[in-house]
């Protein structure tokens, strides 16, 4: 699914998975709340909450009832590992596809660098 056809709620749970595996949200600390996220990002605050569920669903955050949503230890690392796997199966194929057409190479690319 491109970029531009995915439901906000996906893109708000992309942005906040790379995130947490860059550590601006440090296993441990706390999300930003749903409100102040929603204001961030422009978004209808029950999109972000959508996109916060997800998390919770998949036992990457836990939430402490009245205080907020927490990032569990190890959300980085299996965050990385699913994101890893979602690149090869899905985007890789395609870029791989694409560069065949184009006449691009791996070596071509790195010459430019």
């Amino acid at each position: 699914m491109s970029s531009q056809s995915k439901p906000v709620y996906l893109k708000l749970r992309d942005m906040i998975a790379a995130a947490i595996i860059d550590g601006r949200y440090p296993e441990g600390e706390m999300l930003p709340s749903v409100r102040a996220l929603a204001a961030e990002q422009g978004a209808n605050p029950l999109t972000v909450a959508k996109a916060y569920q997800q998390f919770q669903n998949d036992g990457l955050v836990e939430v402490q009832r009245g205080v907020g949503m927490y990032v569990v230890a190890g959300a980085a690392d299996r965050l990385l590992s699913s994101e890893r796997r979602e690149f090869l199966s899905r985007e890789w194929p395609e870029i791989r596809a694409r560069m065949e057409r184009l006449g691009v190479s791996v070596a071509d690319l790195l010459s430019d660098a």
